[in-house]
C-alpha cells in the first residue's frame, strides 16, 4: 500500500506544535498516536507505518515542550498539553479521509494519562493505554516537571485510588469505548498499582484487553520490549478497526467541550 508523509503544523494557544500524518492513499479510521513526558514523535514513526498499513490514517506530534519547544519544558502544564492534544485531534478528525465515528487515541505514560480526559472533550472509539500516569487532580495549572516532587508520585501510585477520587480514573469509568491496557512488567515509573487503578476503572467500557510485556521496563528499552508492544497494539486495533467495518460505523457519541482545568 503507498504510503504519504507530510509534515504538518498544529494550531495551540500560542503558536504551533510539529506533527507527521502519515496516510494510505479511501474515509477509514484515525489514530493520534501520543508520545509520554520526555518523548516525541519520532519514536512512533516505525510503529505508525505498522499501523497506518491497516488502512488507517494516523496522526503523531510533538507536545508542548518537546522537540522544537523544548526551551517550554520547564513552564508546561498539563492544561497546556491537554490543549495540544485536543488541538491535534482535531487536525486528525477534519482530514478528509478520517471517518470521525472511528477514531483511536493510543497514548503511554504521561500521554496516556492525557489521554482519558481527551475522551471527555472529543468522540474516542478506542483507547489504547501503555502505562498511563497518574497524578492528583491537584495542582493541574503547576508545570510537568515539578509534579513528581510536588505531588509525592511514589508514594501516590502504590496506593489503591477509585475512580471516584481522580479525574483520569473517572473519564475512564465513564468511557464507553474499547480499551487496551499494557503493562510493563519491570515498571518502576507506573508500578503496578497504578494498572491496576486503571482496570478497575476501565470495568464498563465495551471491551476490555489487559496485557503485561514481560521482562519490560517502563520506555521499552529492549527491541523485544518494542516489538511486543507493536505486536499487541498492532493486533488489537486489527481487531477493532475489523469488527468496527463488519458492524459499521462506531455508535460511541460523546458530547464536545472545551479543555477545562
Amino acid at each position: 500500500m503507498q504510503l504519504h508523509d507530510n509534515a504538518v503544523h498544529i494550531t495551540i494557544r500560542d503558536g504551533h506544535i510539529a506533527g507527521t500524518l502519515i496516510s494510505p492513499a479511501s474515509r477509514m479510521p484515525g489514530i493520534l498516536l501520543v508520545h509520554g513526558w520526555g518523548g516525541n514523535q519520532q519514536q512512533y514513526q516505525a510503529l505508525t507505518r505498522e499501523l497506518a498499513s491497516l488502512r488507517c490514517v494516523c496522526l503523531t506530534f510533538d507536545m508542548s515542550g518537546h522537540a522544537a519547544t523544548q526551551a517550554r519544558r520547564e513552564t508546561v502544564t498539563r492544561e497546556d498539553n491537554l490543549a495540544d492534544l485536543v488541538a491535534a485531534y482535531d487536525f486528525l478528525a477534519a482530514h478528509p479521509l478520517v471517518d470521525r465515528a472511528a477514531i483511536a487515541v493510543v497514548g503511554s505514560s504521561y500521554g496516556g494519562y492525557l489521554a482519558t480526559f481527551l475522551t471527555e472533550l472529543r468522540p474516542v472509539a478506542w483507547l489504547a493505554l501503555r502505562a498511563p500516569a497518574l497524578y492528583r487532580d491537584t495542582q493541574w495549572r503547576m508545570p510537568k516537571q515539578q509534579l513528581r516532587v510536588e505531588q509525592s508520585l511514589a508514594q501516590y501510585r502504590q496506593q489503591t485510588i477509585a475512580a471516584s477520587e481522580n479525574r483520569a480514573l473517572g473519564a475512564c469509568a465513564a468511557f464507553r469505548g474499547d480499551v487496551l491496557l499494557v503493562e510493563s512488567e519491570l515498571d518502576r515509573v507506573v508500578p503496578r498499582a497504578v494498572l491496576v487503578n486503571y482496570r478497575h476503572a476501565c470495568l464498563d467500557a465495551h471491551s476490555l484487553t489487559f496485557r503485561t510485556i514481560s521482562r519490560a521496563d517502563h520506555a521499552l528499552s529492549d527491541p523485544g520490549s518494542r516489538g511486543s508492544y507493536a505486536t499487541i497494539l498492532r493486533r488489537w486495533m486489527e481487531e477493532m478497526i475489523t469488527g468496527a467495518r463488519l458492524h459499521g460505523r462506531s455508535d460511541v457519541a460523546v458530547e464536545e467541550s472545551q479543555p477545562q482545568a
